[in-house]
């Protein structure tokens, strides 16, 4: 049973994640030509654990022991989670459309979650969730194809794809590994151990990177693009996020990263003054149904009243 509160507590903190993470698709973008993939990575979950250390200090000093003793579980959320995702995200864009990789990105990773959910952590897949799934990926076809056959009829596969798809698997495996956290670890030091360990895991391919293109240039630019990664989309999303996960289950919350896009488009329109019409409409809408349909309809039972 989810209690009514925790359940709207847990929609709020994975809506309050998507929009954040929303500006790494933009900041990405706007600094792919200043700063190769692995080492915007590794700038971004170094400064990430840089700035929660000082709050993770006291819960690390007091849960060092089973962080030891459950080094390996943390082992696999950082190298899904952190070295892995967004590092292969990075990686894709320097070789794919922007259509593939939001189209793979959005809608393959919470079928990924949805069916390891199913399958690992027994949990109920009903005709309102699979209605609301479906919902979601219309919405982002829709989005991404502007409402145009041809553009999906000329949607090929290329190697960045697969990075995206391999991107898009870690994160869902991430998605599922964080409901199994032990209890004993706080929530701030868990993030903190995996943001180390993730950048940890990170810094051979760095160096292999530097050896090869040379430092980074920096401009005023590129150094707030790596604040706004390591303390907005790293730091507070990821808190955000991992409390929706608890209080959500895994194939619930993962549904709304298809509000991704969505901000994404929202931004653009801000940011970059580019038009908006009909066709964002519709695919938001899609998509919100799809969320509503998904998670009220299908947790209605479960919430307590």
């Amino acid at each position: 049973m989810v209690a009514k509160k925790d359940y709207y507590t847990g929609i709020a903190l994975a809506v309050l994640a998507t929009l954040i993470w929303s500006g790494n698709f933009v900041i990405s973008r706007g600094v792919s030509q200043q700063i190769p993939p692995v080492s915007l990575a590794f700038y971004r979950w170094t400064l990430a654990t840089l700035l929660i250390a000082p709050l993770a200090y006291h819960q690390f000093k007091k849960e060092k022991e089973v962080i030891r003793s459950h080094w390996k579980y943390l082992f696999w959320v950082a190298l899904t989670g952190i070295t892995l995702f967004n590092t292969f995200v990075y990686v894709a864009g320097h070789y794919t459309s922007a259509i593939n990789m939001a189209l793979i990105g959005t809608t393959s990773s919470p079928i990924f979650a949805t069916i390891m959910a199913v399958a690992f952590l027994k949990e109920k897949l009903n005709a309102f969730r699979i209605i609301g799934i479906l919902l979601c990926i219309s919405g982002i076809i829709l989005l991404l194809s502007k409402g145009s056959w041809a553009n999906l009829a000329s949607f090929t596969f290329a190697v960045g794809d697969l990075w995206v798809l391999a991107g898009a698997l870690a994160f869902a495996i991430y998605n599922i590994l964080v409901r199994k956290k032990p209890a004993s670890i706080s929530a701030v030091n868990f993030l903190f151990v995996i943001f180390l360990f993730g950048s940890i895991l990170l810094l051979p391919a760095y160096l292999v990177e530097f050896n090869i293109t040379g430092p980074v240039q920096w401009n005023g630019y590129l150094f707030g693009s790596i604040i706004y990664l390591g303390l907005g989309t790293s730091v507070i999303s990821f808190l955000c996020w991992n409390a929706a996960l608890h209080k959500l289950g895994a194939s619930t919350t993962v549904l709304f990263g298809n509000l991704i896009p969505i901000f994404s488009t929202l931004e653009a329109v801000w940011l970059l003054g580019e038009k908006i019409n009909s066709i964002h409409f519709m695919s938001g809408l899609l998509v919100i149904g799809g969320l509503i349909i998904a998670n009220t309809m299908q947790n209605r039972h479960r919430i307590k009243q």
